[in-house]
């Protein structure tokens, strides 16, 4: 990724936002690299839109600095931030037409006519909308109207783009393909983005880093596939993908669960009650009464077997009467030693793929 001139990293610190004797973030700390496209993600309040909200200037912080580079922001009125925003409802003017949208910020800025022509042009290049400058807003499909604000959003040059949830009105196949559309328009680019989103799939399709929140604080900030294989608490690793929690007990450094010692190849905690996280699609049925060195065994009984195309997923019981998932792509191989509902099974996970996490994180 090519990083533009005029990105600048953002640096947010010790932000506080109450909203009467609610407090929606809290202490909040926040380094955003220039150039980075960095989500916020988490759950309906967990304080991602009213950060982004007061990063754009519409919601004033009780607490706090914002800097842009070396400016400070945090009283800075929202039309002097040159900030570009991509609203949830994308927030089109429907008596202007797509060249009179996108040309709005540049007309508010004083540009010229003939260089807003031009630069209206290159945005409608850029997001694949050549030619329809005078189409009506009500003539474009839900895909075209949110390339239309992000257009708007870009085409005064801003130093940061910032993003509502742009693409949550959507449907499935639609929104997955701007996913990749609006990835790849970062990447010519190279804005400072900060991007929005509940859906975690989502999130780390689009992210270079993801700041996971939780309760108006940032619970983990790293990129995609570290959130995914090392989560440092109980409530990332059940927000990023599936997760099985198994209580375990750790003592002296080793782990146990049933009698068992569970093999990890990070140092295990040095005592007290911790959960394995066990992801579904790490979870592979025993062939062999003996594993391999260094596989944790966990014994149960089969429950139910789904099957979904590509792939199929079972639940099994575990002998504490805990439920397990398995997820597994339909390989005749597996499917065909799979035993029927109800009878026992042994399932393997390797030590590298178990993770521990605080039983109260």
């Amino acid at each position: 990724m090519s990083i533009a001139p005029s990105a600048l990293p953002i640096s947010m610190r010790r932000i506080e936002k109450r909203f009467g004797s609610v407090a929606v973030l809290r202490d909040l700390n926040l380094d955003v690299e220039a150039g980075e496209f960095l989500t916020l993600l988490g759950p309906s309040g967990s304080g991602k839109t009213t950060l982004l909200m007061i990063l754009a200037g519409f919601v004033r912080a009780n607490a706090g600095s914002i800097r842009v580079g070396d400016d400070e922001i945090i009283t800075t009125p929202p039309h002097k931030r040159n900030i570009g925003m991509v609203f949830q409802n994308y927030a089109l003017f429907p008596h202007m037409n797509v060249f009179h949208n996108i040309a709005f910020p540049l007309k508010q800025r004083g540009v010229a006519a003939a260089e807003t022509a031009e630069r209206v042009e290159k945005a409608l290049d850029l997001v694949k909308l050549q030619g329809l400058g005078e189409r009506r807003v009500d003539q474009l499909s839900g895909g075209q109207r949110q390339r239309v604000a992000l257009a708007r959003a870009i085409v005064f040059e801003p130093r940061i783009v910032l993003m509502d949830e742009p693409l949550s009105a959507l449907d499935k196949g639609l929104r997955e393909h701007m996913q990749i559309e609006l990835r790849s328009l970062h990447r010519r680019l190279g804005m400072t983005t900060v991007y929005v989103t509940h859906d975690q799939r989502e999130a780390i399709t689009m992210s270079d880093r993801i700041a996971v929140m939780n309760g108006g604080r940032i619970e983990q900030l790293d990129k995609p596939e570290t959130l995914y294989a090392t989560p440092q608490t109980r409530f990332v690793a059940g927000f990023i993908g599936e997760s099985n929690f198994i209580p375990v007990e750790c003592h002296n450094g080793s782990v146990w669960y049933e009698g068992r010692r569970i093999h990890t190849a990070a140092p295990a905690p040095a005592s007290g009650q911790h959960l394995m996280v066990v992801r579904p699609e790490k979870l592979r049925l025993l062939a062999n009464a003996e594993p391999a060195s260094g596989v944790n065994v966990l014994d149960a009984t089969l429950s139910d077997i789904i099957y979904q195309g590509d792939s199929f997923v079972c639940y099994a019981v575990l002998r504490d009467g805990r439920q397990l998932t398995l997820r597994d792509y339909c390989r005749s191989d597996v499917l065909a030693r799979m035993p029927a509902p109800g009878q026992p099974i042994s399932l393997g996970l390797d030590a590298q793929d178990t993770i521990l996490v605080a039983s109260d994180g």
